[in-house]
C-alpha cells in the first residue's frame, strides 16, 4: 500500500474516533512530513486522498478542514496568512527588521511555515494593507517608515 494511503488510513481513524472534529482544522502539509517523516509531495498527496474520499475540504490560503465544503469551521480557527503575518509584524515592531530593510521574501516563509505561494502572498498583502511593508516591483517588499505603521499595532 502507499505511503500516502497509509497516513490518509490513520488520518480517517482519527476522524472516525473523533480526535479531528466536523469544522476542526486538517494538520498542515509541514506537520504531516514532520509527524509521518515524509516527503512534501507524500504530503500533498494525504490531503487530496482525504479530500476524494469526502473526509475533508481545502479553503485556499487557510488551509483543510475536516467535513464536507460548507461544514461551519471551528471558531477559534484564525487563517495562517494572517497568523504569518502577525508573526512578521512583532518582529518589526521588536526592531528585527528595521524600516526600509527587506522582509522574508515568499520561499522563506514558504520553507518556515510549509505553506503554499498563495499564503505567503497573502500574509505579504495582509502586512501592505496594514501599513506594515511597502512593495517595489520586481525589487522585494520592505519595512514601512514607523510613522506609517497602524496605530494599533495588533494585526
Amino acid at each position: 500500500m502507499p505511503l500516502y494511503k497509509q497516513v490518509a488510513d490513520l488520518v480517517r481513524d482519527q476522524i472516525e474516533r473523533g480526535e479531528l472534529k466536523a469544522g476542526d482544522p486538517l494538520p498542515s502539509e509541514a506537520t504531516f512530513e514532520k509527524t509521518y517523516e515524509i516527503a512534501r509531495t507524500t504530503a500533498r498527496r494525504v490531503a487530496r486522498d482525504l479530500r476524494e474520499q469526502g473526509l475533508v475540504y481545502t479553503i485556499q490560503g487557510e488551509g483543510s478542514y475536516v467535513g464536507s465544503p460548507g461544514t461551519p469551521r471551528s471558531p477559534w480557527k484564525v487563517p495562517i496568512y494572517r497568523k504569518i503575518a502577525a508573526e512578521v509584524a512583532e518582529r518589526i515592531q521588536r526592531g528585527e527588521i528595521p524600516p526600509n530593510k527587506p522582509i522574508p521574501g515568499e520561499k522563506v516563509m514558504m520553507r518556515q511555515y510549509g505553506v503554499a505561494k498563495v499564503t505567503a502572498r497573502q500574509a505579504v498583502a495582509h502586512l501592505r494593507e496594514l501599513g506594515w511593508v511597502f512593495t517595489v516591483p520586481y525589487r522585494g517588499t520592505f519595512v514601512a517608515d514607523r510613522e506609517k505603521w497602524p496605530i494599533n499595532s495588533g494585526s
